[in-house]
């Protein structure tokens, strides 16, 4: 881990090419939090891909517009879920709808860091091929 916040809606840990984020019970995940992201992005990954992983212990709320915002962040290429609460299951639904790049909901951080790791691979094959 590189980093960590303790912010009032929950905390997130910068890792080296993924950032895991816990929620806080209660709250509400408005696009505004979108922000904080794109400088974490910006300040610890630049123009490197990363991952964004959502561990979705606690009972919240989610404004599904961030993810409209999300995707236009360059560097990130996916987003992981991790839920097992069936009602989850619906909302990740509508949530990937709205995320224009990977979008994937996972029953336990192993699932999802094993994910990062294919995604971020075939991302950098993928880029080479291009070059």
């Amino acid at each position: 881990m590189i980093t960590s916040f303790d912010f009032n809606f929950g905390i997130v840990e910068v890792h080296n090419d993924y950032i895991l984020s816990v929620m806080k019970e209660g709250v509400t995940v408005f696009s505004k939090y979108n922000d904080l992201l794109k400088m974490g992005a910006n300040q610890y990954y630049k123009n490197k891909p990363f991952v964004y992983i959502t561990n979705r212990i606690n009972s919240y709320s989610v404004d599904p517009a961030i993810h409209m915002e999300m995707s236009k962040i360059k560097n990130l290429i996916g987003v992981a879920v991790i839920s097992s609460d069936p009602r989850q299951k619906m909302q990740t639904k509508l949530e990937k709808s709205l995320f224009k790049k990977e979008f994937k909901l996972f029953e336990t951080l192993e699932q999802a860091l094993e994910w990062k790791n294919e995604i971020l691979k075939k991302h950098i094959r993928d880029s080479k091929d291009v070059n």
